[in-house]
């Protein structure tokens, strides 16, 4: 393994590990508040219990991304510090503001935990719904960073150096809004699913049934909401990368050939060498209408470009089939849902299905944050630094790779253990 795999493996185990506990710690402080508010009004001690439950997960969790977290912001600078001799003065924004809601976060998690009987009840709830907007405000302001990777704006290069900084223009970057929505409603979708996932396989185990089924309601209120939103967000992204990285989109597509009418395939695998899609399902036109609203409308290909600035197209396209094919089949899982909740029966098929898709969700995002930074390749500022000018001239990289994976597995499993404890310690006061 090179210097340049090593280092890149490094920080994608390090942020695929991150954006996991990043998305349960930003949104669970929702489900938390949720069962606190109808605590509050309903007087239910189940709701209470879940609150509590949940409480002490948003904790365990919150320490988790911030280590992890915090690892990532180092590896940026050991790792691509010619990345940050031209990024930092210019993305300095974001992360500050992160730092900031990361700050505000904590504090109103103190006040949450240890609020209780000591605040007026409704100002202790507002407390705990600040954990939620200050957790989702970071992922924000993180994704901003990020998105300014793929639409660079808010300075100028001049003699390759950069000069005329504007951090608000580089924070309000033309992919901050498609990115940030994108991946915000993934992770409401994810955990929502993946939440009702563990409470379903509970519920079926005969234990504590109202507590468990009050739960996965509350999960599946978020969840199912969120993936029948997904497609309208993933549509709005797709077309802003038609419109300002087309390279991207030509790798997601496997689409070689510049034309009018494109096809989207379904499945296939693109063959790189002949420049042509394997047995993939074509629907003529529809690329089109995903990129532009418009059948007929031309859609450049990776001929368009040197072959040099390809993205790596197989896994880019494979990564966008996954995390499309998961999103439509969580989406009609929802609908189901909703249909079973009017009926208020949810047969025992559905919930062992729910259980048995509990990482799907998970498996997109992953999926989604590879099309993003793979996609971008070979560039880390696009068209403007390549990744591999950005690396750092130190070697032994791979000794890094492998401290970081024995970290963060380590980690992983010191969480689902935690987390495990919590809900077999709520469950028992409501065992029937």
């Amino acid at each position: 393994m090179d210097n340049l795999l090593a280092a890149r493996s490094t920080m994608a185990f390090s942020l695929g590990f991150h954006i996991i506990f990043a998305s349960i710690g930003m949104t669970m402080p929702f489900f938390m508040t949720a069962a606190h508010y109808l605590y509050l009004k309903k007087k239910n001690p189940e709701y209470l219990e879940l609150t509590k439950m949940w409480m002490k997960g948003v904790a365990i969790l919150f320490a988790v991304g911030a280590v992890s977290g915090t690892v990532l912001s180092f590896e940026l600078g050991l790792l691509w510090p010619r990345f940050m001799k031209y990024a930092g003065p210019i993305i300095g924004m974001p992360f500050s503001w992160e730092g900031t809601a990361f700050f505000l976060e904590a504090i109103a998690i103190g006040l949450f935990l240890y609020g209780w009987k000591r605040m007026h009840p409704w100002v202790h709830w507002a407390t705990g719904l600040v954990v939620g907007l200050s957790g989702f405000a970071s992922g924000i302001f993180v994704v901003a960073a990020n998105s300014w990777m793929n639409t660079p704006a808010g300075f100028e290069w001049i003699d390759g150096a950069v000069a005329n900084v504007d951090p608000v223009a580089a924070m309000f970057n033309k992919a901050w809004l498609h990115q940030s929505l994108h991946m915000q409603i993934a992770a409401l979708q994810a955990v929502g699913f993946a939440v009702a996932g563990i409470h379903a396989y509970l519920l079926l185990k005969g234990k504590a049934r109202e507590l468990h089924m009050k739960a996965l309601k509350i999960a599946m209120a978020f969840g199912a909401t969120a993936s029948l939103m997904q497609p309208f967000a993933g549509h709005f992204a797709a077309q802003r990368v038609a419109e300002f990285q087309p390279a991207k989109l030509a790798a997601m597509e496997g689409h070689f050939r510049t034309g009018t009418s494109a096809a989207l395939y379904l499945g296939g695998i693109p063959d790189v060498e002949n420049k042509q899609m394997n047995w993939g399902i074509a629907i003529p036109g529809a690329l089109s209408f995903l990129a532009f609203n418009d059948f007929n409308a031309e859609v450049k290909g990776l001929e368009e470009f040197p072959r040099e600035l390809w993205p790596p197209v197989v896994l880019t396209h494979i990564s966008f089939q996954i995390m499309v094919a998961i999103g439509t089949f969580m989406a009609a899982v929802a609908l189901l849902y909703f249909f079973f909740l009017q009926k208020q029966n949810f047969p025992v098929w559905f919930l062992k299905m729910l259980f048995w898709i509990l990482p799907l969700g998970f498996i997109a995002i992953e999926a989604g944050w590879i099309v993003t930074e793979v996609g971008r390749q070979p560039w880390i500022i696009y068209n403007f630094l390549k990744t591999s000018e950005a690396l750092t001239p130190v070697p032994g990289m791979v000794f890094h790779f492998v401290l970081f994976l024995a970290l963060y597995l380590f980690l992983g499993f010191v969480t689902v253990w935690l987390l495990k404890r919590q809900v077999i310690a709520a469950q028992k006061k409501f065992e029937v």
